[in-house]
């Protein structure tokens, strides 16, 4: 039986079975657990971050983003959560899935590079201002010395 419609569960710690229709959410963790929606019975995993999934809660319902495609399971399930519902979408070559992968890595890889480019730039301005200021109060103390003699 083919799920239509998932309601979410927020909870600390995943439980150790999923219940059908029910899309359990880990804040804490960063992470979204629901059994797949075509009823193979497999548990999907999607983590959330800048370069997995997406959640939208509205209050009542959530939307992950982007779809879920379960190409590693035998059933190759693929599907949008938008506001609760499953939208379901075509089935995906082997060459499509390749492709999606590969822009996958190459995004996390894009990603986590341009990040600790941004924390080394950081890390670098830092050095240059405690520097600079050092410098300061070298010239400060200087002309200080100068006054006192």
């Amino acid at each position: 039986m083919k799920t239509k419609f998932l309601k979410p569960e927020f909870v600390e710690f995943m439980p150790s079975s999923l219940e059908d229709g029910v899309v359990y959410v880990s804040m804490e963790y960063g992470t979204v657990i629901h059994s797949c929606c075509c009823g193979c019975g497999n548990k999907v995993v999607t983590p959330l971050s800048p370069t997995d999934w997406k959640l939208i809660y509205d209050g009542e319902n959530i939307s992950l983003t982007p779809s879920v495609g379960n190409w590693s399971f035998p059933c190759q399930s693929h599907y949008w959560i938008k506001s609760g519902k499953i939208e379901w979408s075509e089935k995906f070559s082997k060459e499509q899935i390749d492709e999606v992968r590969r822009k996958d890595k190459h995004f996390k890889a894009t990603h986590f590079k341009q990040n600790v480019t941004q924390k080394l730039e950081s890390k670098t301005a830092d050095i240059q201002y405690a520097e600079t200021k050092a410098n300061l109060v070298m010239v400060i103390l200087r002309k200080l010395s100068s006054f006192f003699q």
